[in-house]
């Protein structure tokens, strides 16, 4: 991996990680999410290569947006987490990590993310 320099982190993402279920007054729970310590971090956000992540499901064909973003090590991200952010536009992005790998020093972190659609 090669060493990402502060001035490719353009974009400021929040970090978060499930939390505890959230009674939702019908006798179930909906899932919440809880931001990790330190929550939000500088990163560079670039689209992978390639076409876009096909999925067919129930007749409908689905895109996904495949995201690679490179973020401090943070201890604290896992396949678990997700990212939320705005970009250049004003446009609001929020993707689950499906790959976490830090590097060999634990200095920067490479994250594959897929977005989830709003």
């Amino acid at each position: 991996m090669t060493r990402t320099t502060l001035g490719e982190r353009r974009t400021l993402v929040t970090l978060q990680t499930p939390g505890p279920g959230v009674p939702d007054g019908d006798g179930g729970t909906t899932s919440s999410w809880t931001n990790l310590t330190p929550a939000t971090a500088f990163a560079k956000i670039v689209a992978a290569t390639g076409k876009d992540s096909e999925r067919l499901a129930a007749g409908t064909v689905l895109t996904t947006q495949t995201r690679l973003v490179t973020i401090p090590f943070h201890a604290g991200v896992t396949t678990k987490t997700r990212l939320t952010w705005t970009d250049v536009r004003g446009l609001a992005h929020l993707a689950n990590v499906v790959s976490a790998q830090p590097d060999e020093r634990r200095i920067d972190m490479e994250l594959v993310c897929v977005e989830v659609p709003a």
